[in-house]
């Protein structure tokens, strides 16, 4: 990644008035109802001065919390080392004013030793974390996956000893189903510990964690961060007709295939946008109103690989209230998918 000549940065003396903040689950920390995820658009793939203005954005339109993983990139850990540079150019002097969270889970290096949930594995990342990032601790560090093959007792120790080291203010998980989630939480409590937060995916195309998941993280006061609002871009308007030359689809079909977006799609998609559109809203923010409809949802962590993007999402908050019919369309035309 090559980086561009420094421009100084001001943040909006407005940028508190645009957004509201939750309560994260039974804490005192609360985020914004939208969060800037650093997943698909702060590896090598996107110029560095995209990057910047993306996080300028954000932070002007309330967006105070920054979400990345130890492999995100690409490559591993690019997006770390990228968010490192924005962290001395930009950030550290506002970095108060910031919840920046990381995760490790998945594969990071080669060995045993870089990959699930092991003690060994989760503090070398979090200390591998905190260099590329150039930060001296984390607001929030998640297991990123349940590992069934680690104790959970020795996995949420190595969480509970890294906070207790100052390297992360709090603990959290990710992709844990209810029973995990259950276990994880409970074991931490032993310890001492309030889990603060799970982060599953969750939208119109996926309800899973309805099905027991919010039942748990409510009784047990665990806020929720809803990954993929969007569905990977299938709940916005870029789809509503074809495939644009260039979406994600055609050029970083990691995640989201052409053939994903089929004719059944298109269909249910342009149902949903016309409920958006007697709203007022464009169906992006729409998807984003209904992934934050319930209390237990703290935030919905979204992507963006342009400043209009950050722009457009935000002023889903303008108009959060969904009236009963409105909820009944949805579930009706989600339902004949």
């Amino acid at each position: 990644m090559s980086y561009e000549q420094y421009v100084p940065y001001t943040p909006a003396d407005s940028r508190y008035s645009k957004m509201p903040y939750r309560r994260c689950g039974r804490s005192g920390l609360k985020l914004p109802a939208i969060s800037l995820g650093l997943w698909h658009n702060f590896g090598d793939i996107t110029p560095f001065g995209t990057q910047q203005k993306i996080l300028r954005t954000a932070f002007d339109n309330g967006i105070t919390h920054f979400d990345l993983a130890n492999n995100y990139g690409p490559p591993y850990g690019e997006a770390e080392r990228n968010f490192g540079e924005h962290m001395r150019r930009d950030w550290h002097i506002w970095r108060d004013e910031l919840v920046i969270s990381t995760k490790a889970g998945y594969d990071m290096w080669k060995g045993p030793y870089g990959n699930d949930g092991s003690r060994k594995y989760l503090i070398a990342s979090i200390d591998q974390s905190l260099k590329r990032m150039n930060l001296d601790y984390v607001d929030i560090f998640y297991h990123h996956r349940p590992d069934d093959g680690t104790p959970i007792e020795e996995t949420m120790g190595a969480l509970y000893d890294i906070v207790k080291s100052g390297k992360a203010l709090y603990a959290g998980i990710s992709n844990y189903n209810p029973d995990q989630a259950r276990r994880a939480i409970r074991c931490m409590k032993d310890m001492g510990m309030h889990m603060l937060i799970h982060q599953p995916n969750y939208n119109m195309f996926n309800r899973s964690i309805e099905h027991g998941l919010t039942d748990v993280l409510e009784e047990e006061g665990v806020g929720i961060m809803a990954f993929g609002p969007l569905a990977g871009g299938r709940l916005t308007g870029r789809y509503l007709n074809d495939i644009p030359e260039d979406s994600r689809a055609i050029h970083d079909p990691r995640f989201l295939r052409a053939s994903d977006i089929n004719e059944n799609l298109m269909k249910t998609v342009r149902a949903l946008n016309t409920v958006a559109e007697r709203r007022g809203q464009t169906l992006a923010q729409l998807a984003l109103v209904w992934a934050l409809r319930k209390p237990v949802v703290t935030s919905a962590l979204i992507g963006a690989s342009k400043p209009e993007q950050v722009i457009e999402n935000v002023k889903a908050l303008d108009n959060m209230n969904l009236s009963e019919e409105e909820l009944k369309e949805i579930d009706a035309i989600l339902a004949n998918r």
